[in-house]
């Protein structure tokens, strides 16, 4: 919950009007934020407009405003048998939560109506803000929800509009952690007929695992030796996803993105650039909660002509700074 409630900037003398509108529209009801990328963190002011335009002047019952941040978990379909008590535990996680009445029942004039309205995001004793999320099986979200309430013989009107959170930078700095790597048939795992493995050596080094996600994720990769030829090398970037409980946890790691950064045979011995921006929304924070968390890695992946795929895999630790 909020620490104080929402500011009303309502009052009739701060309603700005402007005349016309289509001779077809009926009334609409729209949320506008005043920052245009709509990136708010935590201790800041979410503010903006609601604007209801109609070519007639509007009868309705009250306007309210509401403002919700939801954590949203749910199990992946192997996970479902295996918890079943956990399964009905999977509840969505409320981070915060406002409803104010904007606007008392009455009557708006022809046009279009702009109503202010600011909310302070400050949070209560440890509750925090986590970062906007879309991933899988953990979705982290934040919206405005205008109502407007109309009388039986009009339809209720509303409009949602979703806003980002970013978490507050960290404050000690991020030491980097670099990591050289060589990928032989010696050092891959979970194989069966290591002998029957063409011969390769490849190497390469990661300029750290530490990740601050502004920046992107750089290195370089070099084949020294490959009897097979190469058809491609891909960096795939995953997520990891764990929800629990105290009757279990479910661990689930599925794709974000897929790059290519070499296509066919390679030259031996030439040095390929590792290069790779993190998405915005689809990746945030390395995130560990009581009930859920997030993390992330990096696969390495060199796919020979035989089909055979290469894989070495990388765990990334992400930050804001």
């Amino acid at each position: 919950m909020m620490p104080r409630s929402l500011r009303q900037l309502t009052s009739p003398l701060l309603y700005r009007r402007s005349a016309g509108g289509s001779s077809k529209m009926g009334t609409v009801l729209d949320i506008k934020l005043k920052r245009a990328n709509k990136v708010y963190r935590e201790g800041e002011t979410l503010s903006g407009v609601v604007a209801v335009m109609s070519k007639d002047a509007v009868q309705h019952q009250g306007i309210t405003l509401t403002m919700e941040g939801t954590v949203n978990l749910q199990l992946s379909a192997k996970s479902v048998g295996v918890f079943e008590a956990f399964y009905n535990s999977v509840k969505p996680i409320q981070i915060v939560s406002n409803t104010v009445e904007m606007v008392k029942p009455g009557k708006l004039p022809s046009g279009k109506t702009e109503i202010p309205f600011e909310f302070p995001l400050v949070m209560k004793g440890n509750k925090t803000l986590y970062e906007t999320y879309h991933g899988v099986f953990v979705n982290i979200q934040y919206t405005l929800r205008c109502d407007m309430k109309r009388s039986l013989l009009a339809k209720d009107l509303s409009k949602s509009c979703e806003f980002i959170i970013h978490s507050l930078p960290q404050k000690t700095k991020q030491t980097p952690n670099p990591v050289d790597f060589t990928i032989t048939p010696d050092t891959l795992q979970n194989v069966k007929e290591r002998a029957s493995l063409p011969r390769f050596v490849i190497r390469g080094h990661l300029d750290s695992t530490n990740c601050v996600i502004t920046q992107p994720l750089t290195g370089e990769l070099l084949v020294e030796t490959s009897e097979v030829a190469i058809k491609s090398i891909e960096l795939q970037l995953v997520r990891v996803e764990t929800c629990g409980c105290a009757e279990g946890y479910a661990r689930d790691a599925t794709e974000i993105q897929n790059i290519q950064i070499a296509e066919g045979d390679v030259c031996r011995g030439l040095r390929i650039p590792i290069y790779m921006v993190f998405p915005r929304l689809f990746t945030c924070p390395t995130l560990e909660t009581t009930n859920f968390k997030i993390e992330f890695e990096v696969n390495v992946v060199v796919v020979l002509h035989d089909d055979h795929l290469i894989t070495e895999n990388f765990p990334l630790k992400l930050c804001r700074m």
